[in-house]
């Protein structure tokens, strides 16, 4: 097929982790995949909105063929660009709208109440205020988080007044980097009396949720919302963190289904169409309630791997169908695997990291372990805490994604990857070893 014959796919925040899943979809020979801003142009400090556009549209406006499809996996701002640019080119996408009110954590949560009781109380917690105040009705232990943000940046558990007043603190002084860049979203949106005043550099206290995490995958085609997935997320002992994302789910059918319904009326309220989505949810075997924890915009990149070994296609393949205007039709059971899991290998302390595998190492490690895939993310020399984009809690070293027969597979490859990779963490300060 010659390139004037292929749809052209502009990919927000194109990375090259993501490529090769990309072009495994159905039908990638008919497929023209163009990066269209960087990950680092996106997230990387505080984004200017107005000038990130302006980047996008020259790269838009210059390029000497049709736009077919705009689309993009990660959270804001890509998840906002993607219908701004969709609405100036033309192509297929849900409503700014829609996106915002997944986002903007307070108001997501005001029209998830509208539909649903499955839900933890919630506040605004007053960041002017000194000390600000806990909402009044709510218990501890809760969470602290901004309206938005990055990788659970910025989110803080705590468990007593003290711990809230240093968490508050801690918000109110990074809370502009990517509140003050989504106003400039909220002033493009019509808002309801409900939000008056809020903006986007608001706190939001929520008691905190126990029991299993759980992910429901799906999207929205010509009003019909479609769930295509169920996935467990495990933490590390005695943490928030994630070890693992595990697909499918190992919970009952029955409670499987009470989250599906969930999950369509609340898509349902927002008003999402012709996209991807991801929310979640803890499950609590003790009293068999589901809660909803929080909605993505989008489909999770981080469990692309996972339907492609598990189904036989990467989830990304909805995200293209859908933006070239087709049910995407998604397959189960078609892959090589029977389960699948992403596996977040962390440190919990600041450190260097020394030895980090090269490019040929990775290529060998998984040639000798069938079903496995890895992503190590620092370089060699890197401080943990200089990596952009982590959780208040813990560093990511690597990303690794296994398939296998079952949960004792998926943890043998993962163990002996991690043992493969040969990595060192040194002590801040500590020079190389010789």
């Amino acid at each position: 097929m010659s390139a004037e014959e292929k749809k052209n796919i502009f990919v927000v925040g194109l990375d090259e982790a993501n490529l090769p899943t990309l072009q495994a979809v159905p039908g990638a020979e008919s497929l023209e995949f163009h990066g269209l801003l960087t990950v680092g142009e996106l997230q990387d400090g505080e984004v200017s909105l107005p000038e990130v556009i302006k980047k996008a549209e020259r790269v838009l406006d210059a390029f000497d063929g049709s736009v077919d499809a705009i689309v993009g996996y990660w959270d804001f701002p890509v998840s906002t660009l993607v219908p701004i640019l969709g609405e100036r080119y033309g192509t297929r996408t849900t409503s700014l709208a829609s996106i915002v009110k997944c986002e903007h954590k307070y108001w997501s949560r005001v029209e998830q109440r509208k539909v649903t009781d499955a839900l933890p109380r919630f506040g605004r917690v007053d960041l002017a205020a000194d000390p600000p105040p806990v909402p009044d009705g709510l218990r501890f232990p809760m969470w602290l988080k901004p309206a938005l943000s990055y990788s659970s940046e910025l989110a803080f558990g705590v468990k007593d007044e003290e711990e809230f007043r240093k968490a508050a603190a801690e918000i109110r002084e990074g809370i502009a980097r990517v509140g003050r860049p989504f106003e400039h979203i909220l002033d493009q949106v019509d808002l309801p009396p409900e939000m008056d005043g809020v903006g986007g550099r608001v706190c939001l206290a929520e008691e905190a949720l126990t029991g299993i995490q759980v992910a429901v995958e799906g999207y929205v085609h010509q009003g019909e919302v479609t769930v295509y997935g169920t996935l467990d997320s495990i933490d590390y002992p005695d943490s928030p963190c994630f070890l693992r994302h595990q697909y499918p789910s190992t919970l009952p059918p029955e409670m499987i289904a009470q989250l599906h319904d969930v999950t369509r009326r609340v898509m349902t309220r927002i008003g999402f169409e012709a996209a991807t989505f991801s929310v979640e949810y803890f499950y609590d075997p003790k009293t068999q309630q589901v809660s909803l924890l929080e909605i993505n915009p989008r489909h999770s990149q981080s469990h692309a791997e996972l339907f492609q070994y598990v189904d036989g296609v990467p989830n990304h393949h909805a995200m293209l169908a859908l933006a070239l205007g087709t049910d995407p039709a998604m397959p189960h059971g078609r892959g090589d695997y029977a389960m699948a899991a992403k596996w977040y290998y962390r440190w919990f302390t600041d450190g260097v990291v020394r030895d980090v595998p090269s490019a040929e190492d990775i290529a060998r490690i998984e040639r000798e372990l069938p079903g496995v895939r890895v992503h190590v993310i620092p370089e060699e020399g890197q401080l943990l805490s200089d990596l952009p984009q982590q959780d208040s809690y813990s560093y990511e070293v690597a990303h690794i994604f296994t398939g296998g027969a079952d949960e004792e597979d998926l943890r043998r490859k993962f163990d002996s990857c991690v043992a493969a990779l040969g990595l060192r963490i040194d002590e801040p300060g500590e020079g190389p070893r010789q």
